[in-house]
């Protein structure tokens, strides 16, 4: 069967029974709150990290650097992604932006990617 999803892109809120020990790789959320409900996740189906620099980003780099800097990371480029079953059964991708958003506010951010709807 053929994965079919729905397109959300909406920020989220990442709650953890824990906080995660480094804020910059965070494990996979207990629960989330997206349009002021929480969604419980109870299994955590994949998880997969993209270190690609976008935009202006890929610009500011030597090639061999790149290279290097796209499997391991740098600071505050790429993103965290966890394939999730919540409660109530559904599947949604969500993920955790590395990037900062500003001085305010040096940690990145959290996001509703898709909902999975068959898989």
């Amino acid at each position: 069967m053929e994965e079919q999803t729905r397109f959300i892109g909406e920020p989220i809120v990442a709650e953890f029974n824990q906080p995660p020990l480094f804020s910059k790789t965070p494990p996979c959320p207990d629960r989330f709150v997206w349009r002021e409900e929480t969604f419980v996740i109870t299994e955590t189906v994949q998880e997969w990290r993209d270190y690609g620099r976008r935009g202006r980003m890929q610009l500011n780099m030597r090639p061999a650097n790149l290279l290097k800097a796209e499997k391991r990371g740098s600071w505050g480029v790429g993103r965290f992604y966890f394939r999730v079953r919540v409660q109530d059964g559904r599947l949604f991708d969500i993920y955790y932006d590395r990037a900062p958003k500003g001085q305010r506010q040096k940690e990145g951010s959290w996001h509703l990617y898709r909902e999975v709807l068959s898989f």
